[in-house]
């Protein structure tokens, strides 16, 4: 099936909605990874983001949407807003074999949603957590 027949080119619009996440993120491209999968008839976005001055990478945000576009354009609406829905919370930890400690600041529901984001992707002991901090609110 062609796709350009059908008046939006999935790939173009997929590429557009990224760059706007990106921009509404300040984050550069190679930054972020944008990682789709297919579970239970739908596409699940996980945003990931790679901090690279310790080249760790963190889970930012998940979608679930019914394709690729439609879970990207939820993503562009939850990063137009989350600051406002969401709290900020300050993790310190050690990666396992390393003496540096290292704060990451995630967004989430609540410590235990900073907490998954933190561990997103990796073992669970192969980071140290020493604290776990509410952020007031500016």
């Amino acid at each position: 099936m062609n796709m350009t027949g059908m008046g939006t080119d999935i790939h173009v619009e997929s590429v557009k909605l990224q760059k706007k996440i990106e921009s509404h993120l300040g984050i550069q491209g190679s930054e972020l990874s944008f990682e789709f999968q297919n579970t239970e008839g739908k596409v699940k976005l996980d945003l990931i983001t790679i901090n690279p001055r310790h080249n760790q990478s963190f889970l930012f945000h998940s979608e679930l949407g019914i394709d690729k576009l439609d879970a990207l354009r939820r993503m562009q609406e939850y990063v137009k807003s989350y600051k406002d829905k969401y709290d900020s919370y300050t993790i310190q930890w050690i990666a396992k074999g390393e003496s540096e400690l290292h704060t990451s600041y995630f967004t989430a529901s609540n410590m235990y949603d900073a907490l998954d984001k933190l561990y997103y992707g990796r073992d669970i002991n192969t980071i140290t957590v020493f604290s776990v901090v509410l952020n007031p609110v500016a």
